[in-house]
């Protein structure tokens, strides 16, 4: 069935890839069988979901959700299947930064999804999605972070007077991350509005810390895996994200937020300055859920001190279980989700693709809709991804050596603890994990 499967893949998608028309790939036949699946949630994740039912109708198949629900979540109910030997389910929702650490639960994808259809994606999101050698995901979407603010606010008459008095230069959309902080503070009327905010829990604020950092001209680990965050730079970091807080520019919880939460929170009309995925960006341009509509600019990551911008970057993904009890039909599953069609579906939500197709006929679908708003989208993430992106480092631990970095740069924020020592305790601990996995 696998070469069948492969044969009839390669033959159909690259015609589809290149017309969009309606998707006509056969994507086999599995009359009766269940495939069970844990994916991630959220408001930005599901518009893809709904056409799950597509695939069932075409290959006789059943879809049983296990899981849907924000990827640290579903990180750790994966662990736990791995620890109690539960990895009874064939599909899962995976991340570049995450799959490192998974050892070899997941299948390599080489041999399993053809040549001819791999060919069709980005030749770096194919690289970022195999680990030592191993193809073990295939690519959705991916994800760096741009800056929406709300134009409004940038040209307000009073505002512009007011901000030239207070800091002595012109205020306009801010190309460093000193200038979104002043602006942040000038802008904050707490709690009724705020300049910015920032994830503030999990990897989350661990990638939002490590891009600043390298902006800033540090680094997490040197050339020998010794962790160097605990640096001058590292100190200037922490004390941004500090005196957003302290200042209240940030809202009080910030430090609980997570991506819906800064997504929703940009939309509700109470932010001023968002930095997010582009997942977000035809949300917050409509009316029905978002009270920015019609309001929005967009400016690639500021830079900091070191003269980068930020970019951490990666890609969301689908990963095929060691133990999937029908590989050809869970291959066919994760082709369907990441085609063609299904990536403009998320496309048109502001997603940005993996397939190269894509970007192609997405940004003509929305000039030809005369929609200006997502093809600047598509324009900014295109040069940020191209100029900007960067990883985290891809290996086994990270998500360990995450987990010893945030709680220490919540107690920072928090003022529980100096910046220096968090930092220089938090580095002490990846030390360890680096030393134990075998790194140093």
């Amino acid at each position: 069935m696998r070469k069948s499967f492969a044969f009839l893949a390669s033959a159909a998608i690259l015609p589809l890839m290149l017309t969009g028309i309606a998707n006509a790939t056969d994507y086999g036949k599995f009359d009766g069988y269940t495939l069970r699946v844990k994916l991630i949630g959220g408001a930005q994740y599901e518009p893809l979901y709904a056409e799950i039912a597509k695939w069932e109708t075409a290959t006789g198949a059943k879809v049983e959700i296990l899981s849907r629900k924000n990827h640290f979540e579903l990180d750790r109910e994966i662990k736990q299947d791995i620890a109690a030997g539960t990895l009874d389910w064939c599909v899962g929702s995976n991340h570049t930064s995450f799959a490192p650490q998974y050892g070899t639960i997941y299948r390599d994808l080489n041999g399993v999804i053809p040549a001819e259809t791999l060919a069709g994606f980005d030749a770096l999101a194919i690289k970022n999605s195999t680990v030592d050698g191993r193809l073990v995901q295939l690519p959705r979407h991916s994800d760096i972070s741009n800056l929406f603010y709300k134009k409004s606010l940038f040209e307000d008459q009073a505002n512009k007077d007011g901000f030239k008095s207070e800091f002595g230069y012109e205020l306009a959309p801010p190309e460093t991350w000193d200038q979104v902080k002043d602006q942040a503070m000038f802008f904050a009327d707490a709690p009724n509005f705020y300049g910015t905010q920032y994830v503030g829990k999990d990897e989350a604020i661990t990638g939002r810390f490590y891009e600043m950092l390298v902006a800033n001209g540090g680094a997490l680990f040197d050339e020998d895996w010794n962790p160097t965050f605990n640096s001058e730079a590292g100190v200037m970091t922490v004390q941004w994200f500090k005196d957003l807080y302290d200042a209240k520019a940030v809202p009080a919880g910030v430090l609980n937020y997570l991506w819906d939460d800064t997504g929703l929170g940009f939309a509700s009309g109470t932010v001023a300055l968002n930095l997010d995925w582009a997942g977000w960006a035809s949300f917050f341009n409509d009316p029905a859920n978002s009270k920015v509509a019609g309001d929005i600019g967009l400016v690639r990551a500021p830079k900091g001190a070191g003269g980068k911008r930020t970019g951490w970057s990666g890609s969301h993904s689908f990963s095929i279980t060691e133990t999937c009890d029908n590989v050809d039909a869970a291959a066919s599953f994760v082709t369907f989700l990441t085609d063609h069609d299904q990536q403009m579906v998320e496309a048109r939500k502001g997603l940005l693709p993996t397939r190269t197709q894509v970007w192609t006929d997405a940004k003509k679908e929305f000039a030809d809709a005369g929609n200006d708003f997502l093809v600047t989208v598509f324009d900014t993430y295109k040069v940020s991804m191209s100029e900007d992106a960067f990883t985290p480092p891809l290996i086994e631990p990270w998500i360990e050596v995450s987990n010893e970095i945030w709680p220490r740069l919540q107690a920072a924020i928090l003022g529980e603890m100096e910046i220096k020592a968090a930092l220089d305790e938090a580095a002490e601990a990846t030390r360890t994990i680096m030393e134990d996995a075998g790194y140093l």
